[in-house]
């Protein structure tokens, strides 16, 4: 980029350096590499004009990030074999879906963090920059708006910078502006600027987002792919509080949200009460919500991008889409229509600046079956699909029927905890496969509940003397959970429960509280801690007897969470549940000196019938008897 004299007033430059589209154009000379800026920060009328005369060049390669947008690129290429166009987007996602696949020979794979030293450090020498600004400032600024990502560091190292002033471009604070003396030719040309209406919520995304919900604390950073729904999300976070936002791109979920008073910015422990990003991809409302607000910052994406920045963060949560995982955790994602703006540059910056904050998350949306075909997402083994993210970065997968964490597991829990939130239709074969890969030991059996759906409703939080306290219906993945709970215990707990002395609890010891189907069979825990590595406090579960249609019920509970009404709330959920499906009522056995199963099953808004046979009671109720 030439630069001008100190001395030089900056109007008077601006006048000399200004051109018509057509003239800007002809500038640029054959076998010179051309970057566009990015997104909605494209310069339509200088793009445009170049497509038009693409005839004059050979040799021409174009560089920018994946965008859709405009494609007349890839189709000059394939047209002219590559004679006149040479492509170069930047891209990290699978390139399986056929949009992609197609022109996959112009992908260059790299993390969104590294573009900017690409081109400042001339391994990839940019000779013209095509970039959109705002009108300059008094001083003669001009800000790249919606656009600064790696389109600024393209700007500081080309050696020929034709800027398109448009006065609909936002100026945003931040780092992102370009002196009228940085510029080499400035072309005056209004246009809209490129929007994107509204993204289509696919049918499973309410279900996810609640989820997602769960795992996202008051007071924490987000960023969240364009490919995230962001209807249910809205909804999903808007009885959170002071969450901030230091993500890749803003969308108008984002202003919505800021609009609600939920984001705040105030926590985040660094750039506090600044959202942070890089552009901006939206409406219209957008646009004029960013321009000159000082509460929105935009910085270039080795900065926003760079994980030693987001790792600075509190409570900093990745959110990202998926488009396929295996049972061990590996995944291949894509940019679809609903993400192409941005594609998937950042996704590992994010994935791994998220795991290294305090108390930082790292969640991946992914819907258990296709919208296309309806084929199943998680698969045994990802072998035709490039691996985006590698198994040993993934740490929450969300899908409808749940949450798992695979931070730390085995092959074997990993194949488990994925067939869990698998869809219904697929669990068997799944389950089947992954004996036959040997991620599952042959000893083991299918549990009821890789078949059945995950009852969501039942879930509930409970604040027990300050701490959080999560009921849920139990899932495979609790098996080693419960072993331990059960270790916990102390012999009078334990005779309690199972009637007689026990000091070990092997796996099969824990099979009929783990291996139920959420209908004649349920267990519901009580948990504390992280999900994926939680603690379970207390358990009640019921079986049926299908000769009497009544349910045999137990409970447990730590000895340090006793008299607390944990088992009050469990036992409530279990009656309930279990008349819902059908069931007569409840019967449990239980010793004379264990008052406190009396008490509990008496709580029951039911007639208790009580019988003793000189050594123990059993406590009936029937559900039509209140």
């Amino acid at each position: 980029m030439k630069k001008a004299s100190k001395n030089t007033y900056w109007p008077d430059q601006y006048v000399t350096k200004r051109r018509s589209v057509k003239d800007a154009i002809n500038l640029i000379r054959r076998g010179q590499r051309v970057y566009i800026g990015s997104a909605c920060g494209e310069p339509q009328a200088l793009v445009n004009e170049l497509v038009s005369r693409f005839s004059n060049f050979t040799d021409l390669e174009i560089v920018r990030l994946l965008s859709f947008e405009n494609k007349a690129f890839t189709r000059i290429a394939d047209q002219t074999s590559s004679q006149s166009f040479n492509v170069r987007f930047f891209y990290l996602g699978s390139a399986k879906v056929r949009a992609l696949a197609d022109n996959k020979r112009f992908i260059t794979p790299v993390n969104l963090s590294a573009v900017p030293y690409l081109f400042k450090s001339r391994q990839l020498p940019i000779h013209v920059a095509l970039i959109q600004v705002s009108e300059p400032d008094d001083f003669g600024w001009m800000s790249l708006g919606v656009s600064v990502d790696v389109t600024l560091a393209a700007a500081q190292s080309a050696d020929l910078v034709i800027a398109q002033i448009n006065p609909n471009m936002p100026r945003v604070m931040g780092n992102s502006f370009i002196h009228v003396n940085d510029i080499d030719i400035i072309v005056e040309h209004e246009e809209e600027l490129l929007t994107i209406g509204k993204v289509e919520e696919y049918k499973t995304a309410p279900l996810i987002a609640k989820h997602v919900a769960r795992l996202v604390d008051d007071g924490s950073t987000l960023q969240v792919s364009m490919g995230a729904s962001p209807q249910a999300l809205l909804l999903a976070l808007s009885e959170k509080n002071d969450l901030g936002v230091h993500t890749q791109t803003i969308t108008d979920r984002f202003m919505s949200l800021v609009s609600m008073g939920v984001i705040t910015n105030k926590k985040k422990g660094f750039n506090e009460g600044k959202m942070v990003a890089s552009g901006a991809v939206g409406s219209k409302n957008l646009y004029e919500f960013i321009h000159d607000n000082p509460s929105i910052e935009f910085h270039p994406s080795d900065y926003v991008n760079d994980p030693r920045i987001i790792a600075r963060h509190n409570k900093m949560v990745a959110l990202n889409v998926a488009m396929a995982m295996d049972l061990t955790g590996q995944v291949a994602a894509d940019a679809m229509a609903y993400n192409h703006l941005y594609g998937l540059n950042g996704i590992m910056d994010f994935i791994r600046g998220a795991t290294m904050a305090p108390e930082g998350k790292n969640i991946l949306i992914l819907p258990s079956v296709t919208g296309s075909n309806g084929s199943s997402c998680i698969v045994p083994v990802l072998n035709d699909s490039p691996i985006v993210i590698p198994r040993g970065d993934v740490q929450y997968v969300v899908t409808e029927y749940g949450v798992v964490n695979l931070f730390g597991k085995s092959l074997q829990e990993r194949a488990i905890a994925m067939i869990s939130i698998a869809h219904p239709d697929f669990r068997d074969e799944l389950f089947y496969m992954a004996k036959d890969m040997g991620l599952v030991g042959k000893e083991r059996n299918r549990a009821g509940t890789i078949t059945s759906v995950y009852p969501q409703q039942i879930e509930e939080t409970l604040m027990v003397n300050g701490q959080r306290v999560f009921l849920r219906p139990a899932v495979p993945t609790d098996e080693r959970r419960i072993q331990e709970h059960f270790y916990s215990l102390d012999q009078k707990d334990v005779l309690s429960r199972f009637m007689h002395e026990k000091s070990s609890f092997v796996r099969d010891d824990v099979a009929d509280v783990l291996h139920v189907d959420y209908n004649h069979d349920m267990t519901i825990i009580a948990v504390i801690g992280e999900p994926g590595f939680e603690r379970v406090i207390a358990i009640g579960c019921y079986f049926l007897d299908e000769k009497t249609n009544m349910a045999e019920v137990a409970y447990s509970v730590d000895k340090q969470w006793q008299g607390k009404g944990i088992s009050t709330v469990i036992q409530e959920k279990l009656a309930a549940f279990a008349r819902e499906h059908g069931i007569g009522g409840l019967i449990a056995y239980t010793s004379t000196g264990n008052r406190a199963m009396v008490r509990l099953f008496q709580k029951l808004p039911y007639k208790i019938i009580k019988k003793y046979d000189g050594e123990m009671f059993t406590l009936i109720t029937r559900f039509e008897k209140p």
